[in-house]
């Protein structure tokens, strides 16, 4: 692990810290605009995705970004989808195995990406109800700025 890494408990912690109260449109509406001031104030070329079940609610692509960056954000939400946690967290837990989730998943890779930047939404006594995720960084960057928007919509 790199000393940019954060380590599994880190990563489950942040994610027991970053439940919701509610989810409603408004709220998604409200992290999307909350994720594309950030990115803006990087220059961040960065795609945005907020999904509640199969609904996508929110879909913003920054100048510099592509549509490679969709099908990233697709493939990494499907990780968060079938694991009920964070794309950098799962890739996470098979590093610290000792492989890594293209090896042992047995998951087909065009289709699933344990690489960070897609968060689960948990709310509060329901559990996790959709994905929030980011393409277009390098995937710790992304997945912090993902984080840093949940921090900011519960600060809200």
């Amino acid at each position: 692990m790199s000393s940019f890494e954060q380590s599994v408990e880190e990563l489950a912690a942040q994610e027991a810290r970053l439940v919701l109260p509610r989810f409603t449109y408004e709220d998604a509406w409200t992290l999307g605009t909350i994720l594309v001031d950030l990115a803006r104030e990087r220059r961040a070329p960065v795609a945005i995705d907020v999904r509640r079940g199969a609904q996508q609610l929110f879909h913003c692509a920054l100048p510099g970004s592509s549509a490679d960056n969709d099908a990233w954000i697709d493939r990494k939400r499907r990780v968060v989808e079938r694991y009920g946690a964070s794309s950098l967290l799962v890739g996470t837990r098979f590093r610290a195995k000792g492989t890594t989730f293209e090896e042992s998943s047995r998951l087909d890779p065009d289709r699933f990406a344990a690489h960070g930047g897609s968060f689960p939404i948990a709310v509060a006594g329901v559990g996790v109800v959709g994905a929030v995720t980011v393409s277009g960084l390098p995937q710790v960057e992304d997945h912090a700025l993902v984080v840093l928007g949940l921090e900011r919509l519960l600060d809200a």
